[in-house]
């Protein structure tokens, strides 16, 4: 199920909530206003695909404590800063913590569109994958510890004899293992399986499902 992406716009100016709002209704963005960074986080859905257009410039707290927060929380929100009165070295600083772009306002609406869609594609491709690795992934977890013990020696390039010699099992057995972790997983091949593999990140034993633990 797509989940439409949304522009959140935190700025605790009115007028200016007001105007982006106004921007985005017309390039047919959706999108929220809120008027601080705190009350942003009270309502704020990682899981939800978007973008943050932020003031840097607020009371209480910043748009840079606010990006700030977000990594805390391992947000991967794409963060846009605007800022009526900003400076390099803020600039740099909140790009190299993330931020995707460090506008000055006003900014030019035709500008801060291409901006979001180059953003929110971006950001709906990542999520879309997300999903599809998931649900790859979900397939490891009919996997006994056993095999997937098998399965991480089977795509590191180790043979049946050489799997059977390190985990202390019989040629027959790692063949059996084999069997079923394929059926399970669905795949008919080696390529397929390591393709899987790869998909889910298991670069090491401690990314293993619990079952292998």
């Amino acid at each position: 199920m797509n989940i439409q992406p949304c522009v959140y716009i935190v700025d605790d100016d009115d007028a200016v909530r007001d105007s982006l709002g106004h921007v985005m209704e017309t390039a047919g963005f959706s999108y929220q206003t809120f008027e601080s960074a705190e009350h942003f986080l009270q309502t704020f859905c990682p899981e939800k695909p978007g973008c943050l257009v932020l003031d840097l410039n607020m009371p209480d707290m910043t748009g840079d404590e606010l990006q700030a927060e977000l990594i805390r929380r391992k947000s991967s929100l794409p963060i846009i800063f605007l800022t009526g009165y900003g400076d390099i070295p803020t600039s740099v600083r909140v790009i190299k913590a993330g931020a995707v772009d460090f506008l000055t306002k006003p900014v030019a609406s035709k500008l801060l569109i291409e901006k979001i869609q180059a953003v929110l594609l971006e950001e709906s491709q990542r999520h879309e994958q997300a999903i599809v690795e998931e649900a790859l992934c979900k397939r490891l977890n009919k996997l006994t510890a056993r095999e997937l013990d098998v399965m991480s020696l089977v795509v590191s390039g180790l043979s049946n004899k050489d799997i059977a010699h390190q985990l202390g099992i019989s040629h027959r057995t790692v063949e059996v293992h084999r069997a079923r972790m394929m059926r399970k997983t669905g795949t008919s091949s080696l390529l397929e399986l390591a393709r899987l593999y790869e998909a889910c990140k298991f670069s090491s034993r401690s990314d293993l499902p619990s079952a292998a633990k």
